[in-house]
């Protein structure tokens, strides 16, 4: 089964965090996600850069509406996703709780409901 793993934490700056501090986290991201390649379960991996470079669009009244910064205005904000192949949600749990983001903030476990592989969707259709 294929699930989203969506990490959210707090967004401290490189400054904030310091140079030591920040180089232990990205070496603790890369064992974290060499790991799950070495299992053969990562599909793929995405850090995002920080909330403050994000767009949010919307459509209001048939007009585009943009919008300078995230959806949710909130201390954690959503910082990158991995999504894996494993055998059920428990072995999901398992690997989101390996994630070392996990030790200050949360994890968001979401299973695929489709993807678009080759030009078509594989699983339910998507609701049009």
């Amino acid at each position: 089964m294929r699930y989203t793993l969506l990490l959210h934490y707090p967004e401290p700056t490189g400054d904030e965090l310091g140079p030591e501090a920040l180089a232990e986290a990205m070496r603790a991201f890369q064992e974290y996600a060499r790991a799950l390649d070495d299992a053969g379960l990562l599909a793929s991996a995405e850090v995002l850069q920080q909330s403050a470079s994000t767009t949010t669009i919307t459509l209001v009244g048939g007009e585009l509406v943009v919008q300078d910064g995230p959806f949710a205005d909130t201390k954690e904000q959503l910082g990158g996703t991995f999504v894996i192949e494993v055998p059920d949600l428990d072995a999901a749990i398992e690997w989101a709780g390996r994630a070392p983001s996990a030790s200050w903030g949360h994890v968001e476990i979401r299973p695929t409901a489709t993807r678009f592989v080759d030009g078509s969707w594989q699983g339910a259709q998507p609701v049009t």
